[in-house]
């Protein structure tokens, strides 16, 4: 099995491919409902990438990953608690958590464009916090 660097390391890297494939949010309005469907299917992979990360660095450090129906909302909690996640890095990915559960449990013809349009806007920002963060936390475990 791959060390943590190395595991870490793939995640990021998907991370990537799926930020490359989404949009400018300014062509969200014009983007037919099965354009739009698929960006919405990209922010949720971005989402399940950081899960992933969060995951393996909680279990690397012996933490017990949660369970149960908030498992998601929890492993952020735990991840902002121990440290791996700023407050404010915390706050920026449970937008995405939240967009999560709804992308879960909706149907793709309710997919709103402007609702969309904010996450696609800030997900750079988002995901250069989760990258400072997370390089923080596992330089602080070496």
């Amino acid at each position: 099995m791959a060390d943590l660097p190395e595991r870490i390391s793939a995640e990021l890297e998907n991370i990537d491919g799926v930020l490359a494939r989404i949009p400018s949010d300014k062509v969200l309005p014009d983007l037919s409902e099965l354009e739009l469907a698929g960006v919405a299917a990209l922010v949720h992979s971005f989402y399940n990438g950081v899960e992933n990360v969060l995951k393996q660095v909680l279990q690397s450090r012996g933490i017990a990953l949660p369970t149960g129906e908030s498992w998601h909302k929890e492993l952020i909690l735990i991840a902002a608690e121990s440290g791996v996640l700023s407050e404010e890095t915390s706050h920026g990915i449970r937008d995405y958590l939240a967009f999560r559960h709804f992308f879960t449990h909706a149907y793709a013809f309710d997919l709103d464009p402007e609702r969309l349009e904010p996450l696609v806007a800030k997900l750079a920002d988002v995901n250069g916090a989760f990258r400072r963060d997370l390089s923080r936390a596992v330089q602080s475990t070496d």
